[in-house]
């Protein structure tokens, strides 16, 4: 097993999501990889995500922000120079996520806060979320990567971020900037410089492995290029937008999923599903199996797609379905 790292000074989105697709796509075996950045003035959705529902757009875009879309799962989340991101890369036998948030939980100690995981997806100190995490598979490898709280302006992250009354709801709070705190706040001290630092410290003791640098060859300049132009085009980052005959919107145990679908002689001709859910892959083979679906209550449950990591999930929306009027 051999540990490398990656440390930007990047602060463009798409240019950053590009980077961390490059390296996604040639993990090498044996090998995990840590690669540390951060945006600014960015607010960055899931995969499945409704940009206009989850950010308010208009207000953001005055203020110079940039919305981008990640290849998550997951909810929506704001980027300052205040916040570090990090991303574990590994190859599926290698990948292990108690082990991954051990190091950030640990480079978190290190300044002598308790950090412990929360949920699905979250770690939190004092109680309150400074790291949201979300997670993304492929066919050799899997990443996983997340915001680190620091000395974030929550009152741009209040004002930009806009989730539904009813997720807050689940998460037992009235507003966005109630569930969250900045590390800061419990030691000022605290630093992305510094907390950078005892990531790196805290990869080298989780894995006992000295990290080495990645070798800059590895990340080719064409391909990069081409990468950060996708993440930046509006069809990626806002999707496109139609008229939809019939929509619905639940909050389940694991996420919040919208249906739009059009419907001709009774069967559904195009089908959008929108999710919070963390894993966006079953949520985009849920959608497809939506489309030309009849557009009956047995026929959307039993186009549910179902499979060994969503069978709780599929079994949720499936009664949902059952017990719809239409």
């Amino acid at each position: 097993m051999k540990c490398t790292w990656y440390v930007t000074d990047c602060t463009d989105p798409y240019e950053n999501l590009a980077r961390e697709e490059l390296l996604f796509s040639q993990i090498q075996p044996g090998e995990i990889l840590l690669y540390l950045w951060q945006n600014d003035n960015t607010v960055v959705i899931g995969r499945n995500q409704n940009a206009w529902r989850e950010c308010r757009l208009e207000t953001f875009s005055a203020q110079n922000g940039r919305l981008a879309r990640r290849l998550s799962g997951g909810g929506a989340v704001y980027h300052d120079m205040g916040n570090q991101n990090f991303t574990f890369i590994a190859p599926h036998d290698l990948y292990d996520v108690e082990c991954q948030t051990e190091v950030i939980r640990l480079a978190v100690n290190a300044f002598g806060i308790n950090a412990e995981r929360s949920g699905r997806n979250d770690i939190q100190a004092d109680s309150k979320k400074f790291s949201g995490n979300a997670f993304h598979r492929g066919k050799d490898a899997a990443f996983h990567h997340g915001t680190i709280l620091i000395s974030s302006d929550m009152g741009r992250l209040s004002k930009f971020l806009a989730p539904s009354p009813e997720k807050l709801e689940a998460k037992g709070v009235k507003s966005v900037r109630a569930r969250v705190i900045n590390l800061a706040e419990l030691n000022p001290d605290i630093t992305p410089k510094g907390i950078r630092a005892a990531i790196l410290d805290a990869f080298d003791k989780v894995y006992g492995v000295a990290p080495q640098p990645l070798n800059p060859s590895r990340i080719d300049p064409e391909k990069l290029k081409q990468l950060t132009a996708r993440y930046a085009d509006d069809d990626w980052r806002l999707g496109r937008m139609s008229e939809f005959d019939y929509s619905f919107r639940r909050r389940f145990s694991f996420g919040e999923l919208e249906f739009h679908f059009s419907v001709q002689n009774g069967n559904i001709t195009e089908a959008r599903v929108y999710s919070d859910a963390m894993d966006a892959l079953w949520v985009k083979e849920l959608e497809n199996s939506l489309a030309s679906t009849p557009f009956n209550t047995a026929a959307l449950a039993a186009a549910v797609p179902n499979n060994s990591q969503s069978e709780d999930d599929a079994a949720e929306v499936a009664d949902f379905f059952r017990e719809m009027t239409l």
